[in-house]
């Protein structure tokens, strides 16, 4: 890095002297020294303006304005400069990221800020905004030497730096600010680690909050994004393509456009950066699951969904789920398990007539992992739920444990239970499922929240997509459970099962 000579006293007193004391101010500089006019308004129904992000981040979380004269709070008062960014795409977010981490860099003198993607390629976005910014004519004489490829340094000690998608490179880290991009790509553990790195100080007369920012927008069902959005507290900031879209002239006819549907003329008074002929050409482009989650911000997409159709409104079920009639059958579904959980799924079978138009609605859910089979049982005894006339299993349940001697299925005929042992192909499973859930043949009692999320979250790789076998990450347990037992209720009863013997 190429020294550059001591910033004068005189530079970073003029600075110190635009320094932005309301969000009135912060908007004005953002404007006339960055060439930024961040929408301030909303034009989508519930969805908060992109300019409130920036308010929360540079007053660190205190409303739009320094309070010099505020008392400091007791130790564990303090409140948590914490939010999460839920954005669509091509909405500002990442360039934004890159705003608020100058504003700290020029105004927290010795912060430390880091940006962490869920790609280098990610992080490097942030960072390629940032170095455009700094290196204005007017900032860059305030740099403490050129810029890497990966670190910007000011005079008055502030940086900030990429961090690679790794545990090694986030644990080694200890940093005022963390500001992650793209949370949906992160490694679980990464995310995790990430946790523990941050921490408050004294910023050239401001309390920085030790804080872990989140900038995403979100399309996996029950992933890493959903469940940051809807933990207890979080302080989220959201918006969608409306909020960010240019005003729409007045020439344009409201009824022939497009948009009309989600807009509704609203747009009329937006005051955005996106054209509206490019959100128009993205809506024509786009399915209407892609639209919905990554543009409008409204529920996950669920294209790489193994059961797209399933709906919490229309599959799960309250109220008392036993047998009520004569004839009702309880049945059930297993998928073994050691290190990875063993789940046992309860059904009632439901209604008259051929088997595969009967209703199957799933009453319990067992998963436990680290013991033996043996010990799941008691425990599965213990729960009270009526014995089932059968268990659906895995076909690998028939090899032999090379300790015991026995296989699972043996261990669980020996304990009296009869026994479904049904070969068949993943796709074939997954298609007797989808035909369940498609003709409301399959509803998931209320009781069942490890199901309920599991096949919300049951997917395909989307990075491999000539891969027809689900990923196994964790829901696929049990999907799989509930996979056995569909396929052993549609294709009957064999004689050998019926001895209950192998």
């Amino acid at each position: 890095m190429k020294n550059r000579k001591k910033t004068s006293l005189s530079a970073w007193r003029e600075l110190e002297a635009l320094r932005p004391t309301t969000a009135e101010e912060l908007h004005t500089f953002l404007r006339v020294f960055l060439g930024l006019d961040v929408p301030r308004g909303t034009v989508a129904e519930g969805s908060c303006a992109p300019f409130e992000y920036l308010v929360h981040a540079f007053f660190e979380g205190r409303g739009g304005e320094e309070k010099k004269d505020a008392k400091p709070r007791a130790a564990g008062e303090e409140e948590s400069g914490d939010c999460v960014v839920w954005a669509n795409r091509g909405g500002g977010k990442t360039h934004l990221g890159a705003a608020a981490t100058l504003l700290d860099l020029l105004f927290k003198p010795g912060i430390q800020v880091r940006i962490l993607g869920g790609s280098m390629e990610q992080s490097s976005r942030m960072y390629a905004h940032l170095r455009r910014m700094v290196e204005r004519e007017g900032l860059r004489r305030l740099l403490a030497g050129d810029p890497t490829q990966r670190r910007i340094e000011l005079s008055n000690g502030s940086v900030a730096e990429v961090l690679a998608q790794s545990q090694r490179s986030v644990r080694g880290t200890r940093v005022h600010k963390l500001r992650c991009d793209e949370v949906e790509e992160f490694d679980e553990e990464v995310w995790r680690a990430a946790q523990m790195v941050t921490g408050s100080g004294e910023c050239g007369g401001v309390r920085v909050r030790g804080s872990v920012e989140v900038l995403s927008t979100m399309h996996r069902p029950f992933g890493l994004m959903s469940r940051l959005v809807a933990r207890p507290g979080a302080k989220v900031f959201r918006w969608c393509a409306l909020d960010v879209i240019q005003r729409c002239p007045p020439e344009r006819a409201c009824d022939e456009c497009d948009l009309w549907e989600d807009c509704g003329g609203r747009a009329k008074t937006a005051d955005g950066f996106v054209p509206v002929e490019d959100l128009v050409a993205a809506r024509n482009r786009s399915s209407e699951e892609a639209w919905e989650s990554e543009m409008m911000c409204r529920r996950p997409r669920v294209d790489a969904s193994v059961y797209p159709t399933f709906r919490v409104e229309r599959h799960v079920k309250s109220g008392d789920a036993k047998p009520r009639e004569a004839g009702e059958e309880v049945i059930a579904g297993m998928d073994f398990g050691m290190r990875s959980p063993l789940v046992m799924l309860w059904a009632v079978v439901r209604g008259g007539g051929a088997v595969e138009e009967r209703v199957v609605e799933v009453i319990g859910e067992y998963v436990e992992s680290g013991v033996t089979l043996g010990e799941h049982l008691a425990k599965v005894e213990s729960l009270g739920h009526p014995r089932p006339a059968w268990i659906g299993v895995d076909p690998a349940g028939n090899q032999r444990n090379a300790q015991t001697g026995m296989s699972d299925v043996q261990v669980l005929r020996r304990g009296g239970y009869a026994v479904r042992v049904r070969p068949a192909s993943i796709r074939e499973g997954v298609d007797r499922v989808r035909r369940r859930l498609d003709h409301g043949l399959l509803v998931i009692g209320e009781r069942c929240p490890r199901l309920i999320e599991a096949l919300t979250t049951y997917h395909f790789d989307l990075r491999r997509r000539e891969r027809e076998e689900p990923v196994k990450d964790g829901p696929d347990h049990l999907c799989d459970a509930l996979r056995y037992m569909i396929v052993s209720l549609d294709r009957g009863v064999s004689r050998a099962e019926s001895r209950g013997y192998l």
